[in-house]
């Protein structure tokens, strides 16, 4: 016999949760299914945890600078027993949130592992035993994602971290090598390279962070090359041997021929995959993509009657958590009659290595490859005054705005703050005002967002047939 609820939902990540509280919180029955992580990865291992690390390590960054400042230490060693407790601790309160979110909406918690025995029904394998299976009038697939291996010989007998072990080490390892140069891998090259490790990231691209423009990458790098990160750009790993926490060997194919890299740990941040295999999804009729992510239209409704995806495990949709969140209220109001799509939805992104790397709307790259004329704005971090109070001057800020209009389609910025500044141009996107707006504004000072008047003082004129 199946126990029925008006509402199930598969894995309690950020949109899942919020959606349960907000349904059970107005009276309906509903159900989550989680198999470990009482709030979804972002609190527990990955977003949180991650810029909890990112932050101590910065803190031992400026200890390790501080006569710059004038504060003088005699020496500083990094305890990883003390940095890991600040995250479990910081950890332990967010868990703590969910669960009272849970009491207090009255949405029921099922820890166990969910997968379909029919079109809407799920056999839920209890972790303290036993089974339960559940039916449910509309059902919500927030599975999430997983770091990915690489299909290299030795990966195995390797056992590389993940960011999951990363952020559990009691120990700063004596060589580290990353594999992959995107946001896990180089937030977290930087944080162990500030805890003390040496750091080797091996990346298969030909830049660090892929998706950014030329000058992004090469400046990111640049930085973080004179913190002591050695980076094999355009790599092939060929196989590993050894252990990782123990010895390694890493071999490697480059434009200069094959080496061996030599280290001690290695992790693994290449990309994630979603954790949609063995969930019985063909059983509920339930497309996947050819990367095994969840097809959904811009409803975010699956192939499935009744049933919706939510969060990183589906397609078309970026990971990150706040794209979770905006899934919940796209799913919130469509139930309750809306017509809300994911379709015009601007999304914000942030890579918190230090200095920070912010964007919103559209690169220059993007703008090439779209075929939309633009003018474009740069201006350096150091001209910020901001900037050189803090003592922080490297990066840049840049603009796109239209080349016949005065909207700005796009904006970057790799330096402090950068994640604070941002939203001042997404705001300005969202309203569409003209960039003028912004570059006359009385800005407080000194703040770095005092810039952008100065950045989009640089805008070039339009053409005069333009301006007409």
């Amino acid at each position: 016999m199946s126990e029925r609820y008006e509402y199930l939902i598969l894995g309690s990540g950020n949109g899942g949760g919020f959606l349960a509280w907000h349904l059970a919180g107005s009276g309906h029955r509903v159900a989550v299914i989680e198999r470990r992580w009482i709030g979804g990865s972002c609190p527990n291992i990955n977003c949180l945890p991650t810029k909890n690390e990112i932050w101590s390590a910065k803190v031992a960054h400026l200890l390790q600078h501080g006569g710059e400042y004038g504060a003088l230490t005699r020496s500083l060693a990094t305890d990883m027993t003390a940095v890991r407790k600040r995250k479990r601790d910081m950890v332990e309160g967010m868990v703590a949130l969910a669960l009272q979110a849970y009491s207090e909406s009255g949405a029921e918690l099922i820890m166990g592992s969910g997968r379909f025995v029919g079109p809407k029904a799920l056999e839920v394998r209890l972790n303290s035993g036993g089974t339960r299976v559940l039916a449910g009038d509309r059902i919500f697939l927030n599975v999430g994602t997983s770091a990915a291996m690489p299909d290299v010989a030795g990966i195995r007998e390797l056992e590389p971290l993940t960011n999951i072990e990363a952020l559990e080490l009691d120990h700063v390892p004596k060589h580290l090598i990353v594999l992959g140069a995107g946001y896990v891998g180089l937030e977290l090259a930087q944080t162990f390279r500030r805890f003390g490790s040496d750091v080797t990231v091996i990346e298969h691209g030909e830049q660090v962070a892929a998706r950014e423009d030329a000058d992004v990458s090469f400046e990111l790098q640049r930085i973080l090359t004179q913190e002591g990160i050695t980076f094999l750009l355009g790599a092939e790993v060929l196989r590993f041997e050894g252990r990782s926490g123990d010895k390694v060997k890493v071999f490697v194919r480059t434009r200069s021929g094959e080496r061996v890299v030599e280290a001690t740990d290695v992790l693994s941040a290449i990309g994630r995959t979603p954790n949609t295999q063995g969930i019985g999804l063909e059983v509920a009729g339930i497309g996947l993509n050819d990367r095994g992510y969840i097809r959904v239209n811009n409803r975010l409704e699956t192939a499935a009657p009744d049933v919706w995806g939510i969060g990183e495990c589906c397609s078309g949709n970026p990971q990150f958590t706040h794209v979770s969140y905006d899934d919940f209220r796209i799913i919130r109001e469509n139930l309750a009659g809306g017509n809300r799509s994911r379709a015009d939805r601007l999304v914000p992104y942030c890579l918190f290595t230090d200095p920070p790397l912010a964007r919103v709307g559209l690169s220059e790259r993007e703008a090439q490859r779209q075929g939309v004329a633009v003018r474009l704005a740069k201006l350096p971090v150091s001209a910020v005054l901001r900037a050189r109070t803090i003592g922080e001057q490297e990066g840049f800020l840049k603009a796109l705005v239209g080349a016949d209009d005065d909207q700005i389609l796009g904006f970057t910025m790799l330096g402090p703050e950068a994640g604070e500044v941002m939203p001042v141009v997404q705001t300005a996107i969202l309203a569409r005002l003209p960039y003028t707006v912004l570059r006359d504004a009385v800005i407080a000072h000194p703040t770095m967002a005092e810039g952008l008047g100065a950045l989009l003082a640089r805008v070039p004129e339009r053409p005069i047939a333009s301006a007409r």
